[in-house]
């Protein structure tokens, strides 16, 4: 089964406040600035950056809250305040980021143009720029736009980390091993650049992936992603019992994780030879997902190996009817 590489979640801080009035909101708590906003602008309807503000803060909240009512919200504040003064970049940016966080990316892509054709060394809508390209696979685009972050600010943790992913997406491996170290000079708690370096090496199966992957373990110890990509150092290296420690480890953090299900029961199947524990196991990954085809056709392997023909037949069909075609060596 191939390896998962699946993508992290990025935090990309934009500053929420700046002095409003001359009152500074600072060091308000949310709520009380977000009612002092409103009552301003029913005393200045046609402010442009007291729109801005609210807006800015209505995005923070949304992503504090995980409401989506709140970046629709802010996208009203931020359109008014562009319809009231269409000079400013800054509105722009923070208009792509409420876009972009209600997963709008042509919106979003539209505005975060606007804010670059006003200022095109705009830092923060360089930064989302280049975030949103990353995320829509647009790595060319991405590039450029991460570019005038590190012009700018060379050492920008964010940026260098999206540019060594995309030089591993692009399988330039001296690139990606070269960016994902100085993460790990500049900032050595840093845990994605030691995930990152943890698995192209275990790629190779090279032994220093361990000791990436372990640093990083220490660092992030709760990351699911890095405990995978150890148990499957061990399942690759035939070191079962290690593999299935990890595995376990996984499944107290995520009961419904469905690979670690399945390489449990590969482990039952292909190591231990325990068939009826693989069956238990290949089971428990089909009640996460019943659409895990290979789990169905190793499952099926399972019953064979018991002699139970009629299930393990079963069991194929239905891997087959999802698309699963059994690789030949």
């Amino acid at each position: 089964m191939k390896r998962l590489f699946l993508l992290f979640s990025l935090a990309f801080s934009i500053s929420l406040f700046s002095s409003c009035g001359g009152n500074s909101i600072d060091n308000m708590p949310r709520e009380d600035a977000l009612k002092m906003l409103d009552d301003k602008i029913k005393n200045d309807s046609d402010n442009a950056d007291l729109y801005y503000q609210r807006g800015k803060l209505l995005i923070s909240l949304g992503k504090e809250k995980n409401l989506s009512q709140y970046f629709k919200d802010a996208i009203n504040d931020l359109k008014h305040a562009t319809e009231l003064d269409d000079k400013k970049s800054e509105y722009y940016t923070a208009l792509g980021d409420a876009y972009f966080s209600l997963g709008n990316v042509d919106e979003s892509y539209s505005a975060l143009h606007q804010a670059l054709k006003l200022d095109e060394n705009n830092f923060e809508a360089c930064m989302k720029m280049g975030e949103i390209a990353f995320y829509s696979g647009n790595y060319e685009l991405a590039m450029e736009n991460l570019n005038k972050v590190t012009a700018q600010d060379k050492d920008n943790q964010t940026a260098l980390f999206m540019k060594g992913f995309i030089y591993m997406e692009n399988n330039d491996t001296t690139n990606a091993v070269l960016y994902f170290r100085r993460l790990t000079e500049l900032y050595p708690d840093y845990a994605p650049a030691y995930e990152q370096l943890g698995m192209l090496y275990i790629n190779n199966s090279n032994k220093l992936g361990l000791e990436y992957l372990t640093t990083a373990l220490n660092l992030d110890p709760k990351n699911v992603n890095i405990l995978y990509g150890i148990a499957q150092f061990y399942q690759d290296a035939e070191e079962a019992d290690m593999a299935n420690e990890y595995y376990v480890k996984i499944l107290e953090i995520d009961p419904t994780n469905k690979y670690a299900w399945f390489n449990r029961g590969r482990l039952e199947l292909e190591l231990y030879e325990d068939y009826n524990a693989a069956l238990d196991f290949f089971s428990k990954a089909l009640e996460s997902d019943p659409q895990f085809a290979e789990a169905h056709h190793n499952k099926g392997v399972a019953y064979e190996m018991l002699g139970d023909k009629t299930n393990a037949d079963i069991c194929y069909a239905k891997a087959r009817e999802l698309g699963f075609v059994k690789e030949i060596l």
